[in-house]
């Protein structure tokens, strides 16, 4: 599978409303070029569980696709679009394998913050406009702060495509300042621990980076996540980079669940059309309890992707105003990370459990979808039942019991 574009990568000069209608037109035609490979990583999908990690064709054919390019800076060869479409893509990825489109939204998300760092960082790091990235967040391994950097070591688990990963983003907690920092560490100084056996979300990779003996990582490969970035914003033509990368990231885990839902409606009705109940008896279709699990399931599905759109529209326009969140702006957003992902969830949950007994076995595309997305809403940042808690504090005055992100 070969494609190109006929737009020159590089910026050109155009009006407001010229770079809006290309931005629209090179969104579109990714988001088809996504919807192409649906089917093609459905039938992967049961591979890609037993591998425990994105096979090679499929990365390729998202390289081929130039869908590796969308979060790159058009600065570096990306295309001329924002987050938006990273999640329009993302989700409509999972509906064909979950684990594909967990593995696009997190390591494209990355190449989004890079776009946040130090020209020096970046031009190490966009050595290619397809560059792969994994992370662990998480501060787990030990960390010094040296002259000009750091020196560390140890394990950081979980660290999605990370088989994939020329670069991989490793949290460490200043402790000067107490401050989370993410720094930038070439392949070529960890290893990968294969230690990656979950319920569900297998076919992510997302094994431990383990560093044994300490590395020294340059202060210009240290990023500092959380507020807006407008200098970004300003260089790369980008308005999300205005608003604050917490109110974005979390969308990155919940667009895939999104997808797995919305496959799963998919699956069920494929199931549902051509499945007897009993002989003699009428088909399942035309069961009262399938159409109204159905109906329901489907409402979920599409409320969640309406959400996700809203949400995202807003942080942009934020972002291109450069104005900041009040406190219970930030709260909505935080409720609709986990809100978005809970919908997601019931809508699997009801139609798994309408599927019957072969949906049990493997293999089995929705066992695999009810899998998947309980396994990647045990995320902490979609966490239902504190950020529920922080955002109806918020709104009744009283002071947050976490921190509004």
């Amino acid at each position: 599978m070969s494609y190109l574009f006929s737009e020159d990568p590089k910026p050109q000069p155009a009006s407001p409303e010229n770079q809006a209608a290309n931005a629209v037109s090179v969104s579109d035609k990714l988001i088809a070029r996504a919807e192409e490979l649906v089917p093609i990583l459905a039938e992967r999908a049961a591979r890609t569980e037993e591998l425990r990690r994105v096979p090679d064709e499929s990365v390729r054919d998202l390289i081929d696709a130039e869908l590796i390019r969308v979060a790159t800076p058009q600065t570096y060869g990306g295309h001329a679009v924002d987050i938006d479409t990273l999640f329009e893509v993302g989700w409509r990825l999972a509906q064909g394998c979950g684990a594909t489109g967990w593995f696009y939204t997190v390591t494209q998300s990355h190449n989004w913050i890079i776009g946040t760092a130090t020209e020096e960082a970046q031009n190490e790091y966009f050595a290619s406009p397809d560059v792969i990235s994994s992370s662990a967040f998480a501060p787990t391994g030990k960390t010094e702060r040296v002259s000009d950097g750091w020196l560390i070591s140890g394990r950081w688990p979980f660290s999605s495509g990370v088989d994939h990963a020329e670069w991989v983003y490793l949290g460490a907690l200043d402790k000067e300042v107490k401050r989370l920092a993410y720094l930038l560490v070439p392949r070529a100084d960890i290893r990968i621990e294969d230690d990656w056996y979950p319920a569900g979300l297998r076919g992510t990779g997302s094994k431990s980076v383990v560093i044994d003996e300490p590395v020294f990582v340059p202060e210009h490969r240290t990023l500092w996540p959380g507020p807006a970035a407008p200098e970004a914003r300003d260089r790369h033509g980008r308005a999300s980079y205005g608003a604050p990368q917490s109110q974005i990231m979390p969308f990155v885990l919940a667009a895939p669940l999104i997808g797995i839902a919305q496959g799963a409606l998919d699956e069920f009705t494929e199931r549902t059309r051509n499945r007897t109940v009993m002989p003699g008896r009428p088909s399942a279709a035309e069961g009262t309890a399938a159409q109204i699990r159905l109906a329901q399931s489907s409402a979920e599905a599409d409320a969640a992707v309406a959400l996700l759109r809203a949400d995202l529209r807003d942080l942009i326009a934020f972002g291109a105003a450069g104005k900041p969140l009040t406190d219970l702006e930030r709260a909505r957003f935080r409720r609709n990370h986990g809100y978005t992902a809970q919908l997601a969830v019931s809508a699997v949950d009801r139609l798994y459990s309408a599927s019957g007994a072969r949906a049990i076995l493997n293999p089995s595309r929705i066992s695999r979808m009810h899998r998947d997305v309980n396994a990647g809403s045990h995320q902490l940042a979609l966490t239902w039942d504190s950020i529920a808690e922080l955002y109806g504090r918020v709104r009744l005055g009283v002071k947050p019991s976490m921190e509004v992100w």
